[in-house]
């Protein structure tokens, strides 16, 4: 069986917003999720159902269905070895990728994607810090907390970002926070949640609470 490209999309933002399947989601959250009408939405989860990559259950939403997670995990892996490949091969910045990878992910040759995971070195998290299922739908997880959660004088690592937007991602380029970098907490304020970090033992930077909540760290 094989998904159209806007199948695969809708696949794709149904998994996310399920938390990878574990809860059911309402049609009002994919609508808003897609940007679309809640009617056209109506329309493609019917077309989706009778692939049987969903299921809808009346007053509990709709869920993904094994078939569907295998689908929907084959499509982050393309997207996200292709953020890789972009970035470590053709010298893309991290903010620049997601939108050629959205085009490239809907490429459906196994082998192409079999041999650009080998010439990558078999890349285990994307550009964003985001992990890459492997052939068989399998993600390495590893525990992260959001910096903000983090106490005065814990240390830890950057490995990966909430917001992956342009603007965003633009944002830690400018003060120097990027993926890998090695933090301490230097300060929390009490009164907005702002902090103060070092990073790699040399340079001080100030973020909002709002930035802090976007970067996921892994402590030391």
């Amino acid at each position: 069986m094989e998904l159209t490209v806007s199948e695969e999309n809708y696949l794709k933002a149904i998994y996310h917003l399920s938390e990878g399947g574990k809860k059911s989601v309402s049609t009002n959250d994919i609508a808003a999720e897609m940007k679309n009408k809640p009617a056209s939405v109506s329309d493609m989860l019917r077309k989706l159902g009778e692939k049987e990559v969903i299921e809808y259950r009346k007053y509990y939403g709709l869920q993904i269905t094994e078939t569907g997670k295998r689908y929907a995990l084959q499509t982050i892996r393309k997207h996200r070895l292709w953020e890789v490949f972009l970035v470590e091969k053709l010298n893309f910045a991290w903010d620049e990728v997601h939108e050629v990878a959205e085009q490239l992910e809907h490429i459906h040759s196994p082998l192409l994607i079999q041999r650009l995971d080998a010439y990558l070195n078999y890349p285990k998290f994307d550009p964003h810090g985001d992990p890459i299922p492997d052939e068989f739908g399998d993600v390495r997880s590893r525990p992260r907390v959001q910096l903000n959660e983090m106490e005065v004088n814990q240390t830890g690592q950057i490995v990966a970002v909430e917001d992956s937007t342009p603007a965003f991602l633009r944002y830690l380029d400018k003060v120097g926070a990027y993926i890998g970098a090695r933090i301490k907490i230097l300060d929390k304020v009490e009164f907005d949640g702002s902090v103060e970090i070092l990073v790699d033992q040399k340079k001080t930077i100030f973020m909002s609470k709002d930035v802090a909540c976007n970067i996921l760290v892994i402590q030391s």
